[in-house]
């Protein structure tokens, strides 16, 4: 094989990558967690890309003398879904690393 033949085969093969990357990230818009706090009192709805997409809080926690620990507990749902969202963003970018032949744990710029 000519070195022609090695750089279009080369070019071919980060095509493929860049489109399978390209494929990966809408399918993580597509994906939803939910994060959770208080025993479940407010939850976090979220995109594996980490788009939040809607928020639940409990009807029992609408008390002014409550604000400062709604607050803490909304934080605290936003965190577990971003938590979630990482690691079901992690699991797919693995799965097409794998099937691109990537060795595990590469790192593509911009992932």
């Amino acid at each position: 094989m000519n070195m022609e033949e090695m750089l279009a085969q080369a070019q071919k093969a980060a095509e493929t990558i860049q489109k399978q990357m390209s494929d990966a990230q809408a399918k993580l818009d597509e994906i939803e967690v939910e994060g959770s706090s208080g025993g479940g009192l407010v939850k976090v709805r979220a995109t594996a890309r980490g788009r939040i997409v809607g928020v639940a809080i409990d009807d029992s926690l609408m008390k002014p003398e409550e604000k400062q620990m709604l607050e803490d507990l909304v934080t605290a749902a936003f965190n577990d879904a971003r938590d979630r969202a990482d690691r079901v963003s992690g699991q797919e970018m693995d799965k097409i690393q794998q099937g691109a032949g990537l060795p595990a744990g590469f790192k593509l710029p911009g992932m």
